[in-house]
């Protein structure tokens, strides 16, 4: 029976051990992946200012109230920090 025990404390040990390896490597890979991507990558910046961005939502979305619509740009500029914008408004029923 101690026999049995050791053999299995060894692949339990062994099992736990590649598997902390392998995440590890994954990980590791992931944000060498990342920060080389991000050096030779960059994203390119957009100069469009907000009006410019909400004014096709307006012109698109006759059924929705102006105020709702300046409702929800507002909540999205305020969640997004001002990165995020709607293209279109659609009613789901």
């Amino acid at each position: 029976m101690n026999e049995q025990l050791s053999t299995a404390l060894v692949v339990l040990l062994v099992g736990m051990i590649t598997v902390f390896v392998v995440l590890s490597l994954v990980v590791l890979s992931g944000k060498v992946l990342i920060s080389i991507v991000n050096k030779y990558a960059p994203e390119k910046s957009s100069k469009k200012t907000t009006t410019s961005r909400t004014s096709p939502i307006t012109r698109k979305s006759s059924q929705i109230s102006s105020s709702k619509v300046a409702a929800i740009v507002a909540a999205v500029q305020q969640v997004t920090q001002g990165k995020g914008y709607i293209r279109d408004i659609k009613r789901i029923t």
